[in-house]
């Protein structure tokens, strides 16, 4: 048996989980804490070294985006298409996870690489292609197209986490069930739904949150009739002489939604549930 290294000093264990939460501290909330401040930075004075911290702070950058009319029509917009997202994949990924894990054999690699192309090829191409397609079939700038065109990439994380997770699904269970006589449809709400709940809660939470954000394929297949929030915040963003600071603004704004999200799904949803989920990503 391989032996565990096991740090046996109390004071070497201080300095270690202090190393670690500083060097967390450093990657994860310095950045966020850089941006607070910038959105904060009174744009009429600005912020340069050899300043550590701005010299004058106002509200100016956030009374000049929450001034722009359609911002509570394209929040609406955006918390209408994350959900519906999110449900199309968990319909969509369920099986086919499911399918990839159980059945594939020896082509799932190739199957896996196959859901996964949406991920890899690069998003302007993607929209590009998407969007004369869209158009040809009548759902460029309408809300149904811009559900689908969203759900086309980020279905495979949802996929990619459903099957993962199947693994783990003893097949004993189900094939027991089949073999008292349970149809497809109560195997799948009664057994695998249940077993496979953790990859969905987590999947489902990557889906809401890449929905919510996703602006490209968006911008191409929904303009001008629908937009979204991230493509009225860069629209706003576009049309600043002080990109720094209202970037700032941007991040912040695209950065609260997904922090709520993941507040109330750890309220809601049991921790363990979304450890095991995104284990298996």
């Amino acid at each position: 048996m391989t032996p565990v290294w096991r740090v046996r000093d109390p004071l070497l264990r201080w300095c270690l989980g202090f190393a670690v939460l500083a060097g967390a501290a450093l990657i994860f909330l310095l950045p966020l804490a850089t941006a607070v401040l910038w959105s904060l930075v009174d744009p009429e004075v600005g912020w340069f070294p050899p300043d550590i911290l701005p010299s004058s702070l106002s509200l100016d950058n956030w009374r000049a985006l929450l001034a722009v009319p359609e911002m509570g029509d394209a929040l609406a917009t955006s918390l209408t298409i994350a959900p519906c997202v999110t449900l199309l994949c968990a319909l969509l990924g369920l099986p086919t996870g499911y399918a990839i894990a159980r059945r594939a054999g020896r082509y799932r690699p190739a199957l896996e690489l196959f859901v996964l192309t949406p991920i890899l090829m690069p998003g302007v191409v993607l929209a590009t292609g998407l969007g004369a397609f869209f158009m040809r079939f009548g759902l460029a700038q309408t809300i149904p197209g811009v559900i689908l065109v969203q759900t086309v990439v980020v279905l495979p994380l949802m996929i990619r986490i459903v099957a993962a997770t199947c693994d783990a699904v003893p097949a004993d269970v189900i094939d027991s069930a089949r073999t008292l006589g349970a149809g497809p449809l109560s195997v799948a709400r009664l057994i695998l739904v249940p077993l496979v709940m953790p990859g969905l809660v987590a999947g489902g939470l990557l889906c809401f949150v890449n929905s919510l954000e996703e602006f490209v394929l968006s911008f191409v297949v929904g303009m001008p009739k629908v937009q979204t929030l991230p493509m009225l915040i860069w629209a706003y963003l576009g049309g600043r002489s002080s990109i720094i600071t209202y970037g700032a603004v941007v991040t912040l704004v695209l950065l609260v939604p997904t922090l709520l999200v993941l507040v109330v799904v750890e309220r809601v949803v049991k921790q363990e549930y979304l450890a095991a989920g995104f284990g298996k990503a």
